[in-house]
């Protein structure tokens, strides 16, 4: 027999016997005869810790008992105190400051910050904890020991730590936009509640803290539109009272669907401790020279415009409550011609009243000082979001000077329908402008725009890790950006069977964000610690490919350089 069918027979056999013993092997509460508890592996916390648990630590809980069980471990979890019952291994879990018989474990006090430290207190037993300050950190604590456990090596079923790991966040907000710009390409992986749960969970467990699900962006003007869908969102999800506002084309059954599954998706974000921003980029709905708009819009008088979109963003919140903020265009390209401060303020309003605290994010392109202050008086959180790098994926610092093409022009008034982003205030295409006050209310988000479709890899840690450091510059929250595949398909450019484009069919994975899953990890890890192990990137890449990890990594942050767009600059590129 050759080693490939001794593989196959043996690994066969064992994934047969396997299934069948953890078929059986659940949750437990450590009751049972004839039960040898102590081949378990015991998973422990106190029901009277709020932190440990709320429902995504209960989630994150889950996913060390299902990578446990992916290794062959039976799994029981354990009330506190453990007493005679701590068995050979123990995962001890617990809110900020854990308190395990005289023993306390002491976190840091930041928000999202994490230990996970080798313990002897359970009786003698050789335990680890996971601890959070929050629930964030918990969930990030407990992700962590799940990712060890399933790309890790060796025979012990926990993580085995030589030295407590003690981490904080660098940045307040990590975060990934998605878009839907396509119909044909995007409505299937919009619609996969499967799809979801996975997305979801790689976002979290890679330390990721906000996703943003971004409609109405496939296009930068509102004519010459093909594919209309989620371009004027509101219809495509309800049916306002005292309005008879309509997507024409769009069966009631598809609208409704459309707001379970916008309710689902914002649901299941929040559920495993991320922060839901729906983006709302587009706010006109007529749209011109477009004969072959797949959807219009009729029932809308521009007299109710701006009531109608109130109430139907008010209506929206309420119908779907795990939405934590929206995201604005607020320039001409939303279709609103700029100094339309009125509309603006009639529009947050339906935030203001939606009956809870969301947060009222504005696109920075254009901005001033009194639409700022618009959204201020609502009484609600607002963050503004200038470009990161233009719209480039550059190296990791901030443009300081404004390119001469972006100076505002002398001696003309700001007038026409982009009065202030091509006028007064044309330095805020591109970069920070003026946001960067001292006594500002208002927080920053810097944005990382996609720049350039050629993106064909996304791993250089050393990258990553320099937005880590920078993306707090000045007291800054930190930074989103757009996903790899971002408008793939826009302007009706779709194309049926999926959005990998993988001639051969041995490489397409199960869903498209599994081709950046190494991408993803990085990013997320190193905003979140820019001085991160790297054990622990790195383990993903010996699973995969064992003794070639280290020349694998080398060559992927090399070939990543090569295709990100550098600044050109008076004297060349640098």
């Amino acid at each position: 027999m050759n080693r490939r069918e001794f593989l196959r027979q043996t690994g066969g056999a064992f994934g047969a016997a396997a299934s069948g013993w953890l078929a059986g092997c659940g949750p437990s509460n450590g009751s049972g005869s004839g039960t040898n508890w102590d081949e378990h592996v015991s998973i422990v916390y106190d029901r009277n810790d709020p932190v440990a648990m709320a429902g995504p630590s209960q989630w994150a809980i889950g996913q060390v008992r299902s990578a446990l069980q992916s290794r062959g471990f039976a799994t029981r979890d354990l009330r506190l105190p453990i007493g005679s019952r701590a068995t050979r291994y123990n995962l001890l879990v617990s809110g900020a400051d854990g308190q395990f018989g005289k023993s306390r474990i002491s976190v840091p006090p930041e928000p999202e910050s994490l230990v996970l430290a080798p313990t002897n207190i359970a009786y003698g037993r050789q335990s680890l904890l996971a601890c959070g300050r929050d629930v964030r950190g918990l969930v990030y604590a407990l992700t962590e020991v799940a990712d060890a456990i399933r790309l890790g090596e060796g025979t012990a079923p926990l993580p085995q730590l030589s030295k407590p790991v003690i981490e904080k966040p660098a940045n307040q907000v990590r975060g990934i936009m998605r878009l839907f710009a396509s119909e044909v390409e995007d409505k299937p992986w919009f619609y996969d509640r499967e799809f979801w749960a996975h997305y979801l969970a790689m976002l979290a467990s890679e330390r990721f803290n906000r996703f943003n699900l971004a409609l109405g962006l496939g296009y930068d003007f509102a004519r010459n539109i093909r594919d209309s869908y989620f371009y004027f969102a509101y219809p495509f999800f309800l049916e306002v009272p005292g309005y008879n506002v309509r997507a024409v084309g769009l069966p009631d059954a598809e609208r409704d669907k459309n707001l379970a599954t916008l309710r689902f998706i914002s649901e299941a974000a929040v559920g495993r401790g991320l922060h839901f921003q729906l983006g709302i980029w587009s706010h006109v709905s007529q749209w011109a020279d477009s004969p072959h708009a797949n959807y219009t819009i009729e029932g809308l008088p521009p007299d109710k415009h701006a009531e109608y979109c109130r109430d139907a963003l008010k209506l929206l919140l309420q119908s779907c409550p795990a939405i934590g903020g929206i995201t604005f265009r607020i320039h001409g390209e939303s279709g609103i011609p700029e100094g339309s401060y009125d509309f603006w303020k009639t529009l947050f309003d339906g935030a203001a009243q939606c009956g809870r605290k969301v947060q009222i994010d504005l696109h920075a392109k254009g901005i001033d000082q009194e639409m700022i202050d618009i959204a201020l008086a609502t009484g609600l959180t607002v963050t503004v979001a200038p470009k990161s790098w233009a719209e480039h994926t550059g190296l990791s610092y901030h443009q300081a000077s404004i390119r001469p093409t972006e100076m505002p022009p002398r001696d003309r008034p700001d007038q026409g329908f982009f009065a202030k982003s091509s006028g007064s205030r044309s330095f805020m295409r591109y970069g920070y402008g003026d946001l960067l006050k001292e006594d500002r209310r208002y927080g920053i988000v810097h944005r990382m725009w996609p720049g350039t479709q050629r993106l064909l890899l996304w791993g250089d840690p050393a990258l990553a890790a320099g937005y880590g450091r920078t993306s707090s510059f000045c007291g800054s929250l930190g930074l989103e950006l757009f996903e790899p595949l971002s408008f793939k398909g826009r302007q009706g450019s779709g194309l049926p069977g999926g959005r990998c484009a993988y001639a051969a069919q041995t490489l397409q994975p199960q869903w498209d964000f599994e081709k950046y899953g190494y991408g993803y990890r990085l990013w997320g890890r190193l905003l979140y610690n820019p001085d991160a192990d790297p054990a622990t990137w790195k383990r993903l890449l010996r699973k995969q490919l064992g003794a070639s990890a280290d020349a694998a990594e080398s060559g992927l942050a090399q070939a990543s350089i090569s295709v990100f767009v550098p600044p050109t600059m008076p004297d060349g590129p640098m």
